[in-house]
């Protein structure tokens, strides 16, 4: 363990005792901070070297270890025979070191005693493992995947720089359809920062208004060129983008995640471009066959209707509609005829009952026998008197007659059954 360096009695002993009044002088500082260093132990570091030049015949050699993604370097120094032959710049290494601080220029680097290359099995087989983790986490689901848009208004272009990808997308995708737009960033998509710049401008892209669709595009590489694209920042962010993204990296053999993740994956940019947009004469054609289609379906159907519509004009209904009508005159007139019959013999048949009843009636009708000579006496008050012993001597009687009437006077009332009764028979 490393020795604790003391400070000065008269001096703050620790940093947050410090005070504009009674600061630490720098040297006291940079003890501190190589005292610190010497403390960490020893680790493994992944990144690129850089700046390598060996010095024959030194005992130690110097390189500059940067980090793979972000803008980040450190001084490394080794023994010059634990320096692999195989190590030269722009080689992927880990490296087992210690740091150490020189406190004369304040500078941090890194006393290594093992570098181990990256191989591409090693490169592989973590990508393996975070193929795997990302895919427990269901990243890679088919029901995240979002559908891309039948046609983009405009599409967002990532591509390196002055390549063939970018041509390969714009070119074919306008050949299919001219009027598409694109908003293309020109980006670095391989080495160290290439994750930085794809990330910042998805981000832009994601912002434009318009952008429908993103297409992430390189011209295939190696394993190593590729290995952005399986950098597990850009694939999440891939994953939570709203809008659709297609891959379009054009490799052959392990796929980047990205294919994975991504909304599509094309083969190759120009397979991209004849995925993202329709192609204008494809579709011409199919509008024109819909519209043959969709003319003939009326036409037959226009025929169908004329053969049902003339079928139904054939019935005799609607052929011969006055058939219908003469049908119903010919019952009428019967039935008229049937009636004037019912009712003739109707009225005969009550005409003789009604003649029947008269002569009834007129057989018992006082008329008659007022027409046989007879007459009805009737008293003062109305009454018919029908005996001789209800009126008296003087009283005035009125005689009703077959035609007329008299007004009487009575001289002499006989009674019931005398004889002088019999022969005026009630004649006054």
């Amino acid at each position: 363990m490393a020795q604790k360096i003391p400070v000065p009695p008269e001096l703050p002993q620790l940093a947050a005792q410090t005070s504009p009044q009674r600061p630490w002088p720098l040297r006291v500082l940079s003890m501190k901070i190589r005292e610190y260093v010497a403390a960490m132990s020893r680790l493994w570091v992944e990144g690129e070297v850089i700046t390598l030049q060996r010095r024959p015949g030194a005992r130690v050699q110097f390189f500059t270890l940067r980090d793979l993604e972000a803008k980040a370097s450190m001084s490394v120094k080794i023994s010059t025979h634990l320096l692999p032959l195989g190590v030269e710049p722009g080689t992927r290494v880990v490296v087992c070191a210690k740091p150490d601080f020189y406190e004369a220029n304040g500078s941090l680097s890194l006393w290594a005693d093992e570098v181990r290359p990256v191989g591409v099995g090693d490169i592989l087989a973590r990508l393996e493992q975070l193929r795997a983790r990302l895919a427990a986490e269901g990243l890679f689901a088919a029901e995240r995947k979002k559908r891309l848009p039948f046609l983009p208004r405009t599409i967002g272009l990532i591509c390196g720089r002055n390549t063939k990808a970018k041509e390969d997308v714009v070119v074919n995708a306008r050949t299919r359809w001219p009027a598409v737009g694109f908003d293309v960033r020109e980006v670095q998509v391989q080495g160290s920062g290439a994750v930085d710049a794809m990330l910042q401008a998805l981000s832009e892209l994601e912002a434009a208004p318009g952008v429908d669709v993103i297409v992430l595009a390189r011209g295939g590489g190696s394993v190593e060129d590729l290995l952005p694209f399986s950098d597990e920042r850009l694939v999440r962010a891939v994953a939570d983008a709203v809008t659709p993204v297609v891959s379009a990296i054009g490799h052959e053999g392990d796929s980047p995640i990205l294919d994975l993740v991504a909304d599509l994956r094309a083969s190759t940019p120009t397979d991209a471009a004849k995925r993202i947009v329709p192609d204008v004469a494809e579709e011409e054609a199919g509008l024109m066959q819909a519209l043959r289609r969709g003319r003939a379906a009326v036409s037959s159907m226009l025929d169908r209707a004329r053969a049902d519509l003339e079928a139904l004009l054939a019935r005799p209904p609607l052929a011969r509609p006055s058939t219908m009508i003469d049908v119903r005159e010919s019952d009428l007139a019967s039935l008229t005829q049937w009636l004037h019959a019912h009712a003739s013999r109707a009225l005969d048949r009550e005409e003789g009952t009604l003649s029947t009843v008269v002569a009834n009636l007129s057989a018992l009708s006082p008329k008659l026998t007022l027409e046989r000579g007879y007459s009805i006496l009737l008293d003062a008050d109305g009454a018919v008197l029908s005996d001789a012993s209800n009126t008296g001597r003087g009283k005035r009687l009125r005689a009703v007659l077959s035609r007329g009437r008299l007004d009487l006077e009575v001289t002499s009332p006989t009674p019931r059954g005398g004889e002088s009764g019999r022969k005026n028979n009630g004649r006054g």
